[in-house]
């Protein structure tokens, strides 16, 4: 739904005329002469208010036939962390055994206030929980690897081991002494030209990928942490930093193929689907009737249909070259216009 409100309307205009950056992730607008939309700072030529609609977010901008600017790029630029917000991060990602303080980000010239409501929006925890996941997933890895328990709390900045204890076993499930056989879910956030992906993974591989604002991805959170009995906190490994480089190559037109290894919870017969998708070429798109004979079901197209929407690792796994037999798009977890795109992208890049 575009904003209606008379008073918004006016304010948006204004702050469109005048690149305010405050502005930036609180609306986009939609030109309709162009069938583009953009951020506030859009350094493109102006259009007349009469020919311009706003939004409260890029996908209501999608889902009313609106592309993403090429100046601007509003769903990267949107929704990525700002210079304070990067800085904070990689702050505590250089010193994983100590707590950053408000006073070292001010230090740094860093606002509090900004890194928090960040955070809070993006993530949906505090700064300070954040970092609290990045240290105990260190202590886990430390402890995994033969280290003894005291001496792990003692060198993460804990200042007793009954404190180390309690925020470890929130958070891990299991108290650092029973933990050495618990598996852990990482998750990280990648910006894409599409918007904000989670990236979720375990020791064995990636588990899930999906947009941030993909329906029912509490569902998926709870659904992965149960098939695979591990906790969900915020950190990265080498699958996650593989899976990044390749989906941002992927985005550019280079990749066509990945090469990071999966884990994929389920059935048997919904693996044997999620399997077929990824054999389906980059590009091309292919039917569930088309799918369920290629994999020897012929009869189970309902079933194929229902497997592909369990699918938790997006892109990788190709779901959205799935389209209805009639030629038409069909339901894609992540907005039939985001699938329209990625189906466009791959042709464009066919023969790159």
């Amino acid at each position: 739904m575009s904003i209606i409100e008379n008073n918004k309307i006016e304010t948006y205009y204004k702050a469109l005329l005048e690149r305010k950056q405050s502005f930036v992730g609180v609306f986009f607008v939609g030109v309709k002469t162009t069938s583009v939309f953009c951020i506030a700072t859009c350094r493109a030529r102006k259009p007349k208010k009469e020919n311009v609609e706003f939004f409260s977010s890029f996908k209501e901008a999608l889902d009313n036939g609106y592309r993403p600017c090429k100046i601007c790029k509003p769903t990267e630029n949107a929704n990525q962390a700002p210079e304070q917000v990067e800085t904070a991060i990689k702050m505590v990602k250089e010193n994983l055994k100590g707590k950053i303080t408000d006073y070292q980000l001010r230090k740094k010239s860093i606002s509090p206030e900004v890194v928090r409501r960040w955070f809070k929006k993006n993530y949906g925890m505090t700064f300070h929980a954040f970092q609290r996941m990045y240290r105990i997933n260190n202590a886990f890895q430390e402890l995994k690897n033969g280290k003894n328990t005291t001496h792990t709390a003692f060198d993460n900045g804990y200042e007793s081991l009954s404190g180390f204890g309690y925020t470890f076993k929130k958070i891990i499930g299991e108290s650092p002494q029973k933990s050495t056989d618990k598996n852990v879910i990482l998750i990280s956030r990648h910006t894409t030209p599409l918007g904000p992906m989670f990236v979720c993974a375990t020791d064995n591989g990636i588990c899930l990928l999906e947009f941030v604002d993909r329906r029912m991805l509490e569902t998926e959170f709870k659904d992965l942490q149960k098939l695979l009995n591990a906790n969900i906190i915020a950190g990265e490994n080498e699958h996650i930093k593989q899976a990044k480089k390749e989906i941002t190559e992927y985005f550019e037109g280079k990749r066509k193929r990945f090469d990071v290894k999966l884990e994929t919870p389920g059935t048997d017969f919904q693996n044997l689907i999620w399997n077929s998708l990824r054999e389906t070429e980059y590009g091309n798109t292919v039917t569930y009737q088309q799918q369920a004979e290629k994999t020897n079901k012929p009869k189970a197209v309902r079933a194929v249909a229902r497997a592909n929407g369990f699918n938790r690792v997006a892109i990788i796994i190709p779901c959205h070259r799935v389209i209805g037999k009639d030629g038409k798009m069909t339901g894609y977890g992540g907005g039939i216009e985001r699938k329209h795109w990625l189906i466009g992208h791959e042709r464009k890049n066919i023969d790159v």
